[in-house]
């Protein structure tokens, strides 16, 4: 079962599809809100969406997107939406910052070796334990707080931008953020 997003955040639109389509119509490459799936949908005629705009793909009656294309995979995104990704990555990590900070105060260990917050880049042994011992006295409760309470750890809002994108880019077998995009 593949996570769904209902909304998508726009990272391209392409008024006139693909060069290599071998139909012309307007297209947009998007960024799942929730599940981080990447999507390519075509867009209703007549139809301009924007960058950063929030379209619609759940199983309900859609405004704006005629039909999803597919799933796509990072290498499949276009420059622009490749540059685009970062900006939205932050926003909406910002508009849920509560989901991405229990991330660190409820990971676990993936086996007897390995523990999720060390696929995080910049954490290490140290930072790991670190982390640990402090969410036992208490929760954290912002990035701020993390950042306070572990010593010399890189921003956290940062750190988990550059572990999605990974993902994105299948860099790592291990999911902690993205929908998986096997089929």
């Amino acid at each position: 079962m593949i996570a769904k997003d209902d909304y998508i955040i726009v990272l391209d639109f392409l008024p006139h599809g693909k060069p290599m389509d071998r139909r012309s119509e307007p297209i947009a490459q998007g960024l799942g809100e929730k599940y981080f799936n990447l999507l390519e949908v075509a867009v209703k005629d007549g139809i301009v969406v924007k960058p950063k705009e929030k379209l619609y793909v759940g199983d309900g009656k859609r405004d704006k997107v005629k039909y999803i294309r597919g799933r796509i995979n990072y290498n499949d995104l276009t420059g622009y939406a490749k540059s685009t990704l970062m900006d939205v990555l932050n926003n909406l990590i910002d508009s849920d910052e509560k989901r991405f900070v229990n991330f660190f105060n409820n990971a676990g260990p993936i086996s007897t070796r390995m523990h999720s917050l060390e696929l995080l880049p910049g954490i290490g042994k140290k930072h790991l334990w670190k982390i640990i011992e402090e969410r036992k006295k208490k929760p954290f409760e912002t990035f701020k707080d993390l950042r306070e309470r572990i010593v010399m750890l890189p921003d956290p809002k940062r750190i988990i931008i550059r572990r999605i994108i990974n993902e994105l880019e299948n860099k790592d077998r291990y999911r902690l953020f993205v929908a998986s995009n096997k089929i």
